[in-house]
């Protein structure tokens, strides 16, 4: 089945390539570029096109137009490697998290520079003994002034695997502030400068030589009472929502399109086997974008893009090696190939680990017993 758009969506998935294309040499092949590649200077282009903040409301300075739209603007961007990791977080998830939880005070002071592509944003969320268990965070915030209505929290403790911590300016971060509470409840949200004084952000070299990941270390960071957002001790649902936001989307089906896309010219379609194993790569991108589609327009069941980002992070898991096998010996080599192979682990890990996430598709979207 072939879902195609109106031809007013093909002209902005057309726009869309040529931005790409204008940044992009066909030797700059990027896996998860949304991810991994930075550049401040195509946020701001983003946010000249009006791409940034494409669904927000007019009223906070966003463009007011339907999901569907920015669907169709990424997915191109993604699929051709476009650098998107310096806005990608604060457009994909902050800025909604904000709308819902925020106060419009909060709004109108981030969300601006969020659209001008001006600042860049990070997620501290996982912690070296807290990486899927959202509810076994350590890192606290001990209230300064009047324990019922502080003027300031003093936050210490440590995230790992924040991707572009390097260079933000802003970490969207979860912390600790009813130590007695059930673990559940007792979190809240937090918008940390990254310029505060305690912060020390330490990169994580991986196996591919990229540094992305980072530990980030708070040894008493002063955080305005001001910068809580949502309500005190009611982060983990909060986190729920988010995590809608960043498992859903079309970064989880395309991050390394372009390189299957690459090695489709070696196809040797005579061969069954690789016939099949073409077409089942074929089919998985139309279903897992069918997946995604639902998600954008609301059309799929709460909690649902556990199974949207099963689906679509084990297809690329699978097309990463799908490609190294078609290369051959080549993949021997340290190429392109061979870099996505290594690589593959990571899209069943970031974001929620397979494991975790078919226990909560079976768990809360099938009912069944733990």
């Amino acid at each position: 089945m072939d879902f195609r758009v109106d031809p007013a969506l093909r002209e902005l998935a057309g726009q869309a390539r040529s931005l790409a294309q204008s940044v992009i040499s066909p030797s700059d092949l990027a896996d998860d570029s949304w991810l991994i590649h930075p550049s401040r200077s195509f946020s701001k282009a983003l946010g000249e096109m009006g791409w940034l903040g494409l669904t927000w409301p007019k009223e906070f300075g966003g463009g007011g137009r339907p999901p569907i739209e920015r669907l169709v603007i990424f997915e191109e961007l993604i699929s051709m490697g476009a650098p998107l990791a310096s806005s990608w977080f604060a457009d994909r998830q902050v800025g909604p998290t904000l709308l819902q939880f925020g106060t419009a005070e909060q709004c109108r002071n981030w969300l601006p520079e969020i659209i001008s592509g001006d600042s860049a944003w990070c997620i501290g969320m996982s912690e070296p003994d807290a990486g899927s268990d959202v509810s076994s965070i350590r890192t606290d915030a001990v209230p300064i002034g009047d324990a019922n209505d502080p003027r300031a929290w003093l936050v210490s403790g440590a995230k790992v695997w924040t991707s572009g911590a390097t260079s933000a300016d802003w970490c969207y971060l979860i912390a600790r502030t009813e130590p007695d509470a059930p673990p559940h409840r007792g979190l809240s949200e937090f918008v940390v400068d990254m310029r505060s004084p305690g912060i020390e952000v330490r990169p994580i070299l991986d196996m591919t030589g990229n540094a992305h990941f980072c530990e980030v270390l708070l040894n008493d960071v002063e955080v305005p009472a001001e910068h809580l957002i949502g309500n005190r001790g009611n982060s983990f649902k909060q986190v729920m929502r988010q995590m809608e936001h960043e498992r859903g989307g079309i970064d989880r089906l395309v991050s390394n399109r372009r390189l299957y896309d690459m090695v489709r010219s070696r196809f040797d379609l005579s061969d069954p086997i690789l016939r099949q194993r073409c077409a089942r790569i074929e089919s998985g991108y139309r279903i897992g974008r069918h997946m995604v589609i639902r998600e954008t327009i609301g059309q799929a069941p709460a909690g649902f893009s556990a199974a949207t980002k099963t689906f679509c992070t084990e297809l690329e898991v699978d097309i990463a090696r799908f490609c190294a096998e078609v290369a051959g010996a080549e993949s021997l080599l340290w190429n392109d190939y061979s870099r996505a192979l290594c690589y593959s682990p990571a899209y069943v890990i970031m974001g929620g680990t397979t494991q975790i996430l078919r226990n909560i598709i079976a768990e809360r979207i099938l009912g069944l017993p733990r």
